[in-house]
């Protein structure tokens, strides 16, 4: 084992200073706060809001808006499933002795998603209509029965 130095021991002590954190914004606007530092005479700023609580604007901008918003294009409504599509996809599957969950299964959508095609509710999504081509054996993208 090594042998230590029988020297003189000495401590050497380091003054450690705490200091106390930051008070929150938070704890700041606090009523109970703001009271304390107005009784021990802290410095206490306080800052007026433009239109604070105020709901109404007697300004014109909102009414320019307005008419922008009305006169710009309105968006085309999303297009659903043809009915031909949903016959189509309702005569296969069932050609296929297949209910709506096992046709969902096989091509990993949820049931919802198959009955939403067979209702006409759904919104075309190429990659499904593949793969229920693909499973089904029948075309449904393109032009059908024309």
């Amino acid at each position: 084992m090594p042998s230590r130095n029988p020297g003189v021991l000495t401590q050497d002590w380091e003054p450690v200073v705490l200091h106390k954190s930051k008070p929150k914004a938070q704890d700041l606007r606090d009523p109970k706060a703001v009271n304390r530092a107005l009784r021990s005479g802290a410095a206490v700023q306080t800052i007026k809001k433009f239109d604070a609580g105020a709901n109404k604007k007697a300004t014109t901008a909102p009414v320019v808006n307005v008419r922008k918003l009305e006169e710009g294009t309105e968006p085309a409504a999303l297009n659903r499933v043809a009915p031909e599509v949903r016959l189509a996809i309702q005569k296969a599957r069932m050609a296929k002795n297949l209910s709506q969950g096992d046709l969902a299964k096989q091509i990993n959508e949820r049931p919802q998603v198959v009955q939403e095609y067979e209702n006409g509710k759904a919104v075309p999504n190429q990659a499904v209509l593949g793969k229920m081509e693909r499973v089904l054996g029948v075309k449904l993208r393109g032009k059908i029965g024309k």
